[in-house]
């Protein structure tokens, strides 16, 4: 039996921070991008259950509703990547390697309703794909015609997906029943973040190119709003009220938390690390000197934690919602940025 403390002593380098656990349990999956794997780490003690192989360059991961089955992007690295990883999590081994064939540079990736099917972008072709991850079959593939198609986001209908574009500085718009795109809406240079608020209302994205973010009233599809956001916003994430917004920001080395309602910035959260430094073969390199690059946000279901990953610090820092403050700091492997969590608490596996 796994026994749940109320405060928790975790090393990390040289510190010791006390954690309050929340309560929380299940699996955190974190993607190591410079090792090409997955940890599965114990949310309840941060300890390291098991560390899976995946593609080159895993960027972006998800879980499917019932929490027993994670898919991975698996980006590549200088050679453009054409897998995803499919993970049993209950078992702890990597169910099947799903080839995408023509397809290249899967990224951002999300399940639909049911979990039998997962909608990811193809970023070098620029296209977006529904895949049936027990066959591996490709369903539909729905050309964004704008360059980079990076993250996305479906709707709480699960009717439309918004693709944000990179190169393209806009959001694509696809209606999943005619498995086309019905709009462009234009937001900056470098888009790249992207959330929609739980009620399905408005589309935030981070245009990472112009330290500003998009607001998009998902009815209309049009821009309502526009934030100033320094500096370099790469991921948006709604908390499950709907009330705040966290963006990391990877050249300030900080995650930026918004008033929804208002559309305000109302503070910033240091993360309190330094870049490794052995940055020389990591995606960001040295772009962005000694920040330590928060990149990937999880915010726990029940919205009391949220999880970001530094992915040149080597540090997944955990935040406390009602206190804003940096309650823990984990670690799972090298480059970590991709983050999912499933309920199911896994323990070690043993032989009998």
């Amino acid at each position: 039996m796994r026994s749940m403390m109320a405060g928790l002593m975790v090393a990390v380098g040289s510190a010791n921070l006390c954690v309050a656990a929340e309560g929380l349990t299940g699996t955190l999956v974190v993607l190591n991008k410079a090792e090409a794997s997955a940890s599965l780490l114990d949310c309840a003690t941060g300890r390291e259950i098991k560390r899976l192989p995946t593609g080159a360059g895993p960027h972006e991961v998800a879980v499917s509703p019932d929490g027993a089955t994670a898919v991975i992007a698996d980006y590549g690295t200088r050679e453009p990547g054409h897998t995803l990883t499919v993970i049993d999590l209950a078992r702890q081994e990597i169910r099947r390697t799903i080839d995408l064939k023509e397809h290249h540079r899967p990224h951002g990736l999300q399940f639909l309703p049911g979990g039998k099917r997962v909608v990811v972008t193809a970023e070098h072709e620029q296209f977006v794909l529904v895949v049936e991850i027990a066959t591996g079959t490709i369903e539909h593939a729905i050309p964004t015609g704008q360059r980079v198609s990076h993250m996305l986001v479906i709707s709480p209908d699960a009717k439309r997906v918004f693709v944000a574009n990179i190169g393209s500085g806009n959001v694509s718009v696809i209606n999943l029943d005619s498995a086309a795109v019905i709009a462009t809406v234009p937001t900056g240079r470098g888009a790249e973040g992207i959330d929609i608020s739980p009620d399905g209302r408005e589309v935030w994205v981070g245009n990472r190119g112009q330290d500003t973010l998009s607001v998009i009233d998902a009815a209309t599809l049009k821009v309502v709003a526009t934030l100033p956001c320094a500096s370099f916003p790469i991921r948006v994430k709604f908390t499950p009220d709907g009330v705040h917004v966290l963006v990391s920001n990877a050249r300030s080395g900080d995650v930026a938390v918004f008033d929804a309602a208002q559309r305000k910035e109302i503070r910033r959260i240091g993360m309190g690390e330094t870049a490794a430094d052995d940055r020389e073969d990591r995606l960001f390199r040295d772009r962005f000197g000694k920040s330590p690059v928060p990149v990937g946000i999880l915010i726990a279901p029940g919205g009391g934690l949220a999880f970001v990953a530094n992915t040149n610090a080597d540090v997944v820092s955990v935040i406390d919602l009602a206190n804003w403050t940096i309650a823990r700091r984990l670690t799972a492997g090298r480059e970590p940025d991709g983050l999912a969590y499933s309920p199911l608490v896994l323990g070690a596996l043993t032989q009998e």
